[in-house]
């Protein structure tokens, strides 16, 4: 693996003596995400495998290249899991492309982002330099939490080269219900569910239908099926998959996509006839050629932010404008990893 670094660092010297952008990429699978990409192809496949799993200590180590699969299917084997359940977008998706677009799937509301299990990263900067960044165990470090900056960061900071991840346990057991139910009645029982400390580890609502997987001991999840109601999901690893994937129906347009992220509590949108809501209505996926100013408009009136996660135009700008200091924030950020501005320019904003 050391020749494979050695080649990583003459590309990005060679890079910046010639003055050229480098569009770092794994598996291709989120190459849609983000701003237009340029520049010449730095490849991080070869740079894989597992380093270390200790199942005792639940924490995972491997390079940026590894497949999720990979991962994925030896965690399982100790019937762990990544917590946070990326979504693979493409069967070849891997590791630091995960880290990198910072996604989760449907279990992100009831057990949280990647970046908060990201223990640790290695990395090489916009200098080739070989940097480290916290470690193995989650506990307080003094400074600022570079590793969690990295999750989400596409690439514009560096090429992520090797990360620790802190996994969970596979639930005892897990049962799936389907209720035919309108969106306002659909959001207003996810609310008061999760108030009432019902045990829902995924969600989604799309077509007068709300779908809810549930997590625990099978005592407990057969006692709520009778509390709850709804119909059993006989097929429902395969459901969430594709709600996680977005290989369901929905997502299987050529519309633009936008991605509102707001409060779980904020009422149905009324800016798109085709929309789909996740994580107990926090999340709402919208279809149509939305103006950018309408759902961003819309997104901060219920307390957060809009995101054109897919389009096949390049005229709008993908992520929600930052406020001013945020972006002063990033650009020192950039400059500060990337000085010479050679990784991903302009993919989250055109300003680096």
């Amino acid at each position: 693996m050391d020749a494979i670094l050695n080649q990583y660092q003459e590309l990005i010297g060679s890079a910046v003596a010639r003055k050229t952008t480098l569009c770092i990429r794994g598996g291709g699978s989120k190459e849609f995400y983000g701003n237009s990409l340029s520049g010449e192809i730095f490849d991080t496949n070869a740079y894989c495998g597992v380093v270390d799993y200790d199942p005792g200590e639940l924490v995972i180590t491997a390079r940026c290249g590894t497949p999720l699969s990979e991962i994925e299917t030896t965690l399982r084997a100790n019937d762990q899991m990544l917590a946070f359940e990326p979504p693979y977008f493409a069967p070849n998706a891997t590791l630091g492309g995960c880290i990198a677009a910072g996604l989760s799937g449907p279990r992100r509301a009831s057990t949280g982002a990647i970046r908060d299990y990201l223990l640790g990263v290695r990395m090489l900067n916009g200098l080739g330099e070989d940097l480290y960044f916290g470690g193995r165990v989650m506990k307080n470090v003094a400074g600022y939490d570079v590793t969690r900056f990295l999750a989400g960061s596409l690439g514009t900071l560096g090429v992520i080269l090797q990360a620790s991840l802190k996994v969970l346990p596979l639930p005892q057991y897990e049962m799936t219900l389907n209720f035919e139910i309108d969106a306002a009645s659909a959001i207003a029982k996810l609310n008061r569910w999760v108030g009432l400390g019902i045990p829902i580890s995924a969600s989604c609502h799309v077509d007068k239908h709300l779908t809810v997987r549930l997590s625990g001991s099978e005592s407990r999840l057969a006692a709520l099926r009778q509390t709850l109601g709804g119909e059993r999901v006989a097929q429902d690893v395969s459901f969430w998959k594709a709600i996680r994937d977005h290989t369901h129906d929905f997502f299987q347009t050529d519309q633009p996509l936008w991605r509102l992220s707001i409060k779980s509590s904020a009422p149905p949108l009324k800016i798109s006839d085709k929309q789909l809501v996740e994580w107990n209505g926090s999340m709402r996926w919208c279809q149509g050629g939305l103006e950018p100013s309408t759902a961003r408009r819309v997104a901060e009136t219920h307390g957060g932010h809009a995101t054109l996660f897919r389009s096949n135009d390049n005229k709008h700008s993908v992520f929600h404008p930052l406020p001013l200091l945020m972006l002063n924030l990033h650009k020192r950020l950039k400059q500060t990893f990337d000085p010479h501005l050679i990784f991903n320019p302009g993919r989250m904003y055109p300003e680096f």
